[in-house]
This record gives C-alpha cells, structure tokens and sequence, in this order.
C-alpha cells in the first residue's frame, strides 16, 4: 500500500474517525495518538480510571490491523510475565521460549504504575532496544511496535510513580479527561462502547503504516524552524521557573512528533503550528516546574510557549 502526501490527511482523518465512533468528543486527543505512533515513539496515558484508556488503546489496533496484547501491571507482577519463560522439556531434554505478552504489536500496559520498579524497567527497557535478552539469545520484538501505558494519578494508593528517567523514554504524554456533557449524553444513550468495537475495521495495513512512518520522518524542516525548536528547549533550561528542562531526547522527540503532525495535516514542510500542537504532549512530562509554582504539565509547556517568539 503506498501512502502519498496527498493522501495522509485523508488517511489520517478516515482513521481518526473510525476510533471517534468509539472514543467520543476527543479528537485531538486521538490525533496526537497517531502522531506518537508515527513519529516511532510511545504513548503515557495519564487520568483516573474509567475515561476510555483502554477502548482508545483496543481501537487503535484494530483500525491498524496491529496485533494486540493487554498487560494488567499489579504489584505482584514479574518481568518473565511480561516478556515470556523459558520451560523445560523432559522428553526432548532442552528449553522452550514460552513468548510473553510483550510479543505484540501494540502492546497496552495497563496502570504501569501499579507494579514495582522491577517489573516496569522490563517494559521500559524492551520499549528502548526494541528486543530482548533471555537465556543469552537476542529476540527482536514486533516492527511496528507501539506501547501503550496508562496510570493513575501519582496520588492514589498503591502506585509507584515512574522516575524522571524512564518518563523521557515516552515521546507523549496525555490524558482523555470527562466527556463534555453532551458527548457524555451520547455514551449513555448508545450501545456498549466495548460491543462497538467488533463494528471496527482495519484501515491501513502493516506495510502501509511502515510507509506513512517513513515518509513522516521524511518531512522537511527547515533551519528557520530548528531555531524555534533550539529557542523553546533553551527556554526550558534556562528559565528560573523550571528546574528540570527538556533532554537531548526530548528535542530529538520534539522536531520527530511536529513532523508527523505536519505530515498528518498534510503540509510539505513542518510549521511552527506544528510544534506548538504537539508541544505539551511531548514536553511537559520531561520538565519540572519549581516547587512553589505548583503548576500543571499544561502550565509547564504554556509558560515555555509564550516566553519564546517565532522568530
């Protein structure tokens, strides 16, 4: 399937319709879904339970014909739950690779927030490489590969809130939110949203997603525009407000989502409108506001935003 600049919007547009059945009044939110997804990252969902985390992560694979795992993160989970274990066999006297859920495409991992340091490092580190190590072999994971993670706030009992470093290793992070009242009138008039889902169809193939990946990445950025991006990550480190500004990766993550958006709009070359929409999603997980500030992941990338001009 070869996926055009003409036709990524429509594309993209046809796919985040087909998950707006589902997934109501939220749009933007499922947009930047895609981008994550495009730009060749992974996505963190962070909002209170029962606001759709897990239909939006079920119906993006189906809509991308992707194969689909889901990991309940708990606190007794062990990394050989999520990665697979080798067992023996007696009678052709040697192991076999039990492969564990992580051996999907799009992989939802739910409430990591939930489980021990141990067990989310084993994610984390196999979102990093791309494959892992058991028993001194090597074993590449899926192409495409895309984790989903979801969490509870930090404030709530049980969690172990993810540090600083293994936050940076999601290209976005987001919530969902409440439904508007209206669209929350319409969920509740409607059919089960989870009987829905068998409704879906596949959109896009896997080669056709490689494509649009590829092609995402190609998107032009000109020096004008790595000036704003080099402008707003100085901002972050400089500035007295923050006291933790954005990474190497970070940047590096930032310039990767504007081309996919871009790419999914459909322009040739990424715009600074462009950075600024997926700005927060990519930034403020990576950033620290100082104590006294007190200020939401949204504040953090509103404040870097409006300090810095387009030059």
């Amino acid at each position: 399937m070869n996926v055009e600049y003409s036709q990524a919007r429509s594309l993209a547009d046809q796919l985040a319709a087909e998950v707006g059945r589902i997934i109501l009044g939220k749009d933007n939110e499922i947009r930047l879904c895609l981008t994550c997804l495009l730009a060749g990252g992974h996505l963190l969902i962070e909002d209170v339970p029962g606001v759709g985390k897990t239909l939006l992560a079920r119906s993006l694979a189906t809509v991308l014909d992707l194969s689909f795992s889901r990991i309940q993160f708990t606190s007794d989970l062990m990394p050989a739950d999520i990665i697979g274990v080798s067992v023996f066999r007696q009678k052709e006297s040697d192991f076999q690779f039990h492969e564990g859920p992580l051996f999907a495409q799009l992989i939802l991992a739910d409430e990591v927030n939930r489980a021990t340091p141990k067990s989310q490092s084993a994610l984390l580190e196999a979102m990093e490489e791309r494959q892992v190590t058991i028993d001194g072999e090597t074993r590449p994971l899926n192409d495409p590969f895309f984790v989903i993670a979801t969490q509870n706030p930090v404030h709530q009992i049980g969690t172990y809130p993810l540090p600083e470093s293994q936050l940076d290793r999601f290209l976005m992070r987001i919530g969902l939110g409440y439904p508007s009242e209206d669209f929350e009138r319409a969920i509740l008039r409607g059919n089960d949203r989870r009987v829905m889902l068998g409704d879906l169809r596949p959109l896009v193939d896997n080669d056709g997603l490689k494509q649009m990946q590829r092609a995402a990445a190609a998107t032009r950025v000109s020096d004008a525009l790595l000036d704003y991006v080099q402008a707003l990550v100085k901002h972050t480190r400089s500035a007295p407000e923050f006291e933790l500004g954005l990474s190497p990766r970070g940047s590096r993550d930032l310039v990767a989502a504007s081309r996919a958006w871009a790419f999914i709009d459909g322009h040739s070359g990424v715009h600074p409108e462009d950075v600024q929409a997926v700005f927060s999603a990519v930034t403020a997980h990576r950033m620290r506001l100082r104590a006294d500030l007190q200020g939401t992941r949204q504040d953090a990338g509103k404040l870097t935003l409006d300090a810095v001009t387009i030059p």
